[in-house]
């Protein structure tokens, strides 16, 4: 059975992740920041027959991601999918000008160098043919100029997606495939309820490269199955 990690995943666009791969045969390990949220979500997917387990993990806490390494390296022997889905959104319509050191240091930990930790820590479980996908966004891309819109987020977004790049660089003659995906404006906690897309939509990418795509697509951003620039 395959195994996939998949963080933020107690609600929305991860908990919609963690449920299509489970539904595909996968052996999901749902990380959460919050026990309760996370154990529940976990609970929900193993009473429709699916074979999901609880990760307890912050990803902006380096300790908290080494502790759920541990119990879970004593659990299973390989980890086939890392899927980085959790994220925060601190700031929203104000100016750049007006963001603090400390709400973009807070993002930038979440959204960025959590994902880079996770990787680092959970690579010894990976083998050749495994798949990262680091779930960005459109407010990332830098193309025809940057959004203004949650800039400390944009910021991230665009940091995780060079992340990314580098991830794929290195891991390429490991036969690991690292990619990262828009999942689009989605009716989410985040994205609200006028969003245009399902969590459903929002999660197709994702799964697709974690399943479907094929293996030689590395170091690519995409959205909707398909290539975008960023």
């Amino acid at each position: 059975m395959k195994t996939a990690l998949v963080t933020g995943a107690s609600k929305g666009i991860g908990f919609e992740i963690a449920r299509q791969l489970c539904a595909k045969g996968f052996h999901v390990l749902l990380a959460a920041r919050n026990p309760h949220a996370g154990s529940e979500a976990a609970s929900q997917l193993v009473r429709q027959k699916y074979t999901c387990s609880f990760v307890p993990m912050d990803v902006s806490d380096s300790a908290s991601i080494r502790e759920a390494y541990r119990q879970v390296s004593t659990k299973i022997q390989h980890l086939d999918v890392i899927i980085n889905n959790a994220g925060v959104m601190l700031d929203h319509a104000q100016s750049i000008l007006a963001v603090s050191e400390s709400l973009l240091l807070n993002t930038l930990q979440t959204n960025a160098v959590g994902v880079l930790t996770i990787v680092q820590t959970f690579l010894p479980l990976m083998q050749r043919g495994g798949r990262i996908i680091n779930v960005s966004s459109s407010g990332g891309q830098i193309a025809h100029g940057a959004s203004t819109f949650a800039p400390a987020y944009c910021i991230s977004k665009t940091t995780m997606n060079a992340i990314t790049l580098q991830l794929a660089s290195t891991l390429a003659s490991e036969g690991i495939a690292v990619n990262a995906m828009c999942p689009g404006w989605v009716q989410t906690d985040m994205g609200g309820e006028g969003a245009p897309r399902s969590v459903a939509a929002g999660a197709d990418t994702a799964v697709w490269l974690a399943t479907e795509a094929p293996q030689a697509l590395t170091g690519k951003f995409l959205r909707d199955r398909k290539e975008i620039s960023w």
